[in-house]
């Protein structure tokens, strides 16, 4: 039998973040039933709180989050980490300071398929999860889904890029 050093770390993160991919499905096959409307509400506020554990990453691994191609590659290395290696991803440059994350698999897709879960669920977590993530990388930046896997297409892609200058007013100023 094999002991836990004669696996290889790379096989045992790939286990691991297979086993994190599919409990997101797994809690909404059984917990949806019976929270009913409210489970999209609550399962949010799980996300935008994982959310802070990504710039807690970003911040350990000095990560560098001062323009969009620097938030965009660094929420896909953050992304990466805590997804596992079946998450596949690139950052591309789209003008002076702007860019976008293009998702060519989604190991949250993969894993809720296997168990016949519903993949509208999907994009309410990442959602959650990726703009609370980019504002805490960096506030003056937005982002927005262009594409989504879950929601019928092909790749899913996160534009990110800098806030109107009204808005970034606002923000300086510490309104809302």
């Amino acid at each position: 039998m094999a002991d836990l050093k004669s696996i290889p770390d790379d096989v045992k993160w790939r286990l691991a973040a297979q086993c994190a991919a599919r409990l997101p499905a797994m809690y909404d096959v059984v917990f949806r039933p019976v929270v009913k409307e409210n489970y999209d509400e609550l399962e949010q506020e799980i996300w935008v709180g994982l959310a802070k554990l990504s710039l807690e990453i970003a911040r350990s691994l000095q990560l560098p989050v001062k323009n969009a191609q620097q938030i965009a590659e660094s929420m896909r290395t953050v992304n990466t980490i805590l997804f596992g290696p079946d998450y596949k991803g690139e950052m591309i440059e789209v003008g002076d300071d702007g860019a976008v994350i293009v998702v060519k698999h989604c190991p949250f897709l993969k894993e809720g398929s296997v168990i016949g879960a519903p993949q509208n669920g999907t994009f309410r977590r990442c959602m959650a999860f990726a703009l609370t993530s980019q504002k805490d990388f960096n506030p003056k930046y937005a982002s927005r889904f262009v594409r989504a896997m879950c929601m019928g297409d092909r790749q899913c892609e996160i534009k990110v890029e800098a806030e109107k200058a009204e808005e970034n007013k606002k923000v300086d100023k510490g309104t809302s």
